[in-house]
């Protein structure tokens, strides 16, 4: 896996302060994508041991809500396996932390991957510019859905997912 940056007191990309790691490789080339430097795979910085240390040091901080996976697409081809294990070392590491991951791919497509047993909220779906609002809470454009994960995933039906709005997650 490759990543661009690793962002520190980040209040944009989750509820509460986060860390944010923003990973190399997308496909879905959103047009208007404010962060389109990351769409190619090989760019970027090797995420290595002192990365993941990096990150952890945030993490370890008592004020650090949690972790944001984002890019990039961490679900692309080339990110996804790194980016399940990081998660289960976080999960691990710091079960009390929350998971926030962004992706342009649908819930209804990736409700079945692994890796969602760590994600607790996700924001899917690609950015459309043309549905571009600056007043939405955790996503760009209002086609995205902001999701409580372990909920939906509790439902007898999980694509029949609890949406999140302003002051349901704390």
């Amino acid at each position: 896996m490759r990543y661009h940056n690793i962002t520190k007191d980040d209040m944009l990309n989750g509820d509460g302060l986060r860390v944010v790691l923003w990973v190399a490789g997308c496909s879905h080339c959103c047009k208007d994508c404010h962060n389109a430097v990351t769409w190619d795979p090989a760019g970027g910085l090797l995420f290595d041991e002192k990365a993941k240390q990096e990150i952890f040091a945030q993490l370890d901080q008592s004020y650090i809500a949690g972790i944001t996976f984002s890019g990039g697409d961490p679900l692309h081809a080339a990110n996804r396996l790194d980016v399940r294990a990081l998660m289960a070392e976080v999960r691990e590491k710091y079960p009390h932390k929350t998971i926030w991951l962004y992706t342009g791919d649908s819930w209804e497509h990736i409700l079945h991957y692994k890796l969602m047993q760590y994600v607790d909220v996700l924001v899917e779906g690609e950015f459309e510019a043309d549905k571009k609002d600056g007043k939405l809470l955790w996503k760009g454009s209002s086609n995205q859905r902001v999701i409580d994960v372990q909920r939906s995933l509790k439902q007898t039906d999980p694509a029949a997912l609890p949406v999140l709005h302003c002051g349901d997650y704390e």
